[in-house]
């Protein structure tokens, strides 16, 4: 199941972008968002989101 990041705790850090392998995290209008469609579901995202924002959808 893809992962999904939480409007209301992402701080739009980018880090979770960043660590992506397949590039399906972007900045959104007020957070960042995960593009369902291409999330592999690996979860590198989750451990390196300061907040605690990513979670499985």
């Amino acid at each position: 199941m893809p992962r999904i990041i939480n409007p209301e705790l992402c701080v739009s850090c980018g880090s979770c972008a960043e660590v992506c392998p397949v590039g399906a995290i972007s900045a959104g209008e007020a957070s960042y968002v995960i593009n369902a469609d291409e999330c592999i579901d690996c979860g590198a995202c989750e451990g390196t989101c300061p907040n605690e924002a990513i979670s499985e959808a």
